[in-house]
C-alpha cells in the first residue's frame, strides 16, 4: 500500500512539474506551437512580413499566418465567413466600428480598436507612363485625363483606398477650381483597370499595361516608384483638415462615406482563437519595434496610438495608447 502511494505521489509530482514548465504569454516564453491568423490591408503586407518575421524571431513556438487584401474584405472572412481570426488591421479605422461593433443588430466582435499609422492618397507611375515627363502637382489632373492614358486603381465596395481615391478627387475639384476634374481622371480609370486591392495592379504599371495607379504613398516609397505630391488639404494625411475633409462624400454599396484622415488601425476580434498572443501581436506592433519598422516602409507617424475608447482596450495595451483626439 505505501509502495503504490509512493507512485501516485510521483506521478503527480510529475505532473505538476510538466505543467509548470510552461509559461504564459505574458510570461514571454511557451513550448506551446501556436498559429496566429492575421486578417490585415493588402497595402501593409510589406511591414507586416517583416513585423511578422521579427515576432516570431522572437516567439519560436508562434506561426504567423497572414491573409492580406481589401480591409472591407479581410474584416467580412471574421465576420460574415466566420474565418478564425486573431488580428485584424485595416486602412480605414472607421471600418471596425462599422463591421464588428454589432451595430444595426449584428453580432459584435469587438468593442474597440487602436490607430497606430497615417498614410497619403496619391498616384505612382513609372518611366513608362504617358505624361510622366511633364507631370507634376499643379497639372497632374490635367495629365492623367489626357488621351490614351490608363488609370488603375482598387474596388470602392472592398476597399479604402478605393473610396479615398474618389474622396481625394472630389476635394481635388475645389482645390484647383475644376468642377469636372474627377469624372476626366475616371473616364481614364475604367472598371476593367479596377482590384479588390489596388497591390494587384503594381505588376501591370511597371509591365507598362497602366500608366498611373491611385495607390498609397508608402507603397511607392517601398517599391521605389515615382509619385506625386498632393497637397495635404486633398491626400487624406492631415488630421488638422479633418473639417475641410469631410466635405468629400462618396457613394459606395456600403453607403455613403465621409472623408476623414488616412489612420489605420487593428483589433482583437473577441472570439480571436488564440486572444493572448494576439494582443502580444498588437503590443508588437504599436511599440517600437512595430512603429520603426511601419516607418521605415514609408508610414507616417502618430505622437501615440490613438484608442477610440481607452477603458476598452486590453489591459495589455493600455500604456500603449492615448485617447482619440476629438473622440
Amino acid at each position: 500500500m505505501k509502495q503504490k502511494l509512493t507512485a501516485i505521489s510521483l506521478l503527480i509530482l510529475l505532473l505538476a512539474a510538466g505543467c509548470g514548465a510552461k509559461t504564459t504569454p505574458a510570461g514571454g516564453q511557451s513550448s506551446d506551437k501556436v498559429t496566429l491568423h492575421v486578417y490585415a490591408a493588402g497595402t501593409l503586407a510589406v511591414p507586416f512580413k517583416e513585423l511578422d518575421k521579427a515576432f516570431q524571431a522572437k516567439y519560436p513556438n508562434v506561426t504567423v499566418e497572414p491573409q492580406f487584401g481589401g480591409s472591407v474584405k479581410m474584416v467580412k472572412q471574421v465576420t460574415e465567413l466566420h474565418q478564425p481570426g486573431d488580428v485584424v488591421a485595416v486602412a480605414d479605422y472607421s471600418v471596425i466600428p462599422k463591421y464588428m461593433f454589432g451595430k444595426d443588430g449584428k453580432q459584435k466582435y469587438t468593442d474597440w480598436y487602436v490607430g497606430f499609422a497615417t498614410n497619403a492618397i496619391t498616384f505612382v507611375y513609372t518611366d513608362k507612363s504617358k505624361g510622366q515627363d511633364k507631370i507634376n502637382a499643379s497639372n497632374w489632373y490635367q495629365v492623367l485625363s489626357g488621351p490614351g492614358v490608363q488609370i488603375g486603381r482598387s474596388n470602392p465596395d472592398t476597399d479604402p483606398s478605393g473610396y479615398q481615391t474618389l474622396q481625394m478627387l472630389n476635394l481635388a475639384e475645389t482645390y484647383y477650381k475644376s468642377p469636372d476634374l474627377a469624372s476626366k481622371v475616371l473616364a481614364n480609370a475604367p472598371k476593367a483597370n479596377i482590384r479588390d486591392t489596388e497591390t494587384e495592379l503594381l505588376s501591370a504599371l511597371q509591365a507598362g499595361q497602366i500608366d498611373y495607379l491611385a495607390i498609397y504613398k508608402s507603397d511607392a516609397k517601398q517599391h521605389g516608384l515615382k509619385y506625386l505630391d498632393l497637397p495635404a488639404q486633398i491626400d487624406l494625411s492631415d488630421a488638422q483638415y479633418s473639417a475641410s475633409y469631410q466635405q468629400a462624400k462618396v457613394q459606395t454599396k456600403n453607403g455613403e462615406l465621409t472623408g476623414k484622415p488616412v489612420v489605420y488601425a487593428i483589433t482583437v476580434p473577441d472570439n480571436a482563437p488564440n486572444s493572448a498572443w494576439a494582443k502580444k501581436y498588437a503590443a508588437f506592433l504599436l511599440g517600437p519595434d512595430g512603429q520603426n519598422i511601419l516607418q521605415k516602409d514609408g508610414f507616417g507617424q502618430l505622437a501615440k496610438p490613438y484608442a477610440n475608447e481607452v477603458s476598452k482596450v486590453p489591459q495589455d495595451l493600455s500604456s500603449l495608447v492615448t485617447a482619440w483626439p476629438g473622440q
